[in-house]
């Protein structure tokens, strides 16, 4: 095997484990949020239940956001194509976009969480 297609065939590999890496962490954080919904969220149903379950899955949301990312790095890492750089450059910008507004979302919902904490 030459060392190009060695390269390029360990890249593969290492895109593959980071993508399911994120795939991982996202399914993790619905499941979790799943659950705590149906163990805490239906007894109570108050805002001050659901907001740190919402924070929680945005922060597993945001990390699978970024495995994702590195992934689509990864991928244009070994000689890429003006296409894939193009590519690469859209995704970035949408993914850093979902992101921003997510982290946004968190703290709003945490300053909301910390203030209804302190009114108690």
């Amino acid at each position: 095997m030459a060392p190009a297609e060695l390269l390029r065939h360990g890249d593969e590999v290492l895109v593959a484990v980071v993508e399911v890496a994120g795939a991982v962490v996202i399914f993790v954080g619905a499941v979790w949020a799943a659950v705590r919904f149906l163990v805490e969220g239906l007894r109570h149903r108050t805002a001050a239940v659901f907001n740190p379950i919402r924070l929680t899955l945005g922060r597993f949301l945001t990390l699978g956001l970024e495995f994702q990312l590195a992934a689509d790095v990864l991928r244009t890492a070994v000689s890429p194509s003006f296409t894939q750089i193009g590519q690469l450059a859209a995704i970035a910008t949408i993914r850093t976009a979902l992101n921003y507004f997510l982290g946004r979302e968190i703290r709003q919902e945490q300053r909301q969480v910390a203030e209804g904490e302190s009114r108690s």
